[in-house]
C-alpha cells in the first residue's frame, strides 16, 4: 500500500518544488528585493544564513511586544499633556527597561528556536532523501538486515579460528 502511494507523494513534491521555486523566483526579480540585496547589511546576511533566520525570528517575535510598548508610550503621551511631565519620565524609563529584558530574552528564545529549525530541517530533508532515494535491487539483502548478516559472519570467522 506503501509503494502504491509514493508515485503520487513523489509526483505531489515536485509539483511543490516547482510552485516554491516559482515564488522564490518572484522575490528575487523584485525591484525592492534586488535594491535591498545590493546594500552590505543584506550581502552579509546572504552569507550567513543562520544569523538571517535569528533576525527573521527575533523580528516577528518582538513586534508585539513593541507594539505594546508603542501604544503604552503614546498613552503616556497623552497623560504628559495633562500635565503629568515627571511621572511619564519615569514610567517611560522603567518601561523601556522592561522592554530591553523582554528583548533580551527574547534574543535568547528565538536563537533557540532557529536551532530548533535548523535542526529539524536536516532531519526532515535527510528523512525525505533516504525514503525517497532510489535503491538499486543489488544493495537489498534476501536475508532482511545486511549489517545484521556481516556481523554475524563475522564472529563466525572468529570462532573458528
Amino acid at each position: 500500500m506503501v509503494k502504491e502511494e509514493s508515485p503520487s507523494i513523489s509526483k505531489d513534491l515536485q509539483e511543490l518544488q516547482r510552485k516554491l521555486s516559482l515564488l522564490i523566483e518572484s522575490f528575487k526579480n523584485n525591484s525592492k528585493v534586488v535594491a535591498f540585496m545590493k546594500s552590505p547589511a543584506a550581502q552579509y546576511l546572504d552569507r550567513h544564513p543562520f544569523l538571517a533566520l535569528t533576525l527573521l525570528v527575533f523580528l516577528v517575535m518582538s513586534a508585539l511586544p513593541v507594539g505594546f510598548f508603542l501604544f503604552f508610550v503614546v498613552l503616556t503621551f497623552l497623560a504628559a499633556l495633562v500635565g503629568v511631565i515627571l511621572v511619564e519620565g519615569l514610567v517611560i524609563s522603567v518601561g523601556g527597561l522592561s522592554l530591553l529584558c523582554v528583548l533580551c530574552g527574547l534574543s535568547f528564545v528565538s536563537l533557540a528556536i532557529s536551532g530548533a529549525i535548523v535542526v529539524s530541517y536536516v532531519v526532515v530533508s535527510s528523512l525525505i532523501r533516504f525514503w525517497f532515494s532510489p535503491r538499486p535491487p543489488s544493495q537489498q539483502n534476501a536475508s532482511g538486515d545486511c549489517q545484521l548478516a556481516m556481523k554475524s559472519a563475522d564472529f563466525e570467522g572468529l570462532y573458528q579460528e
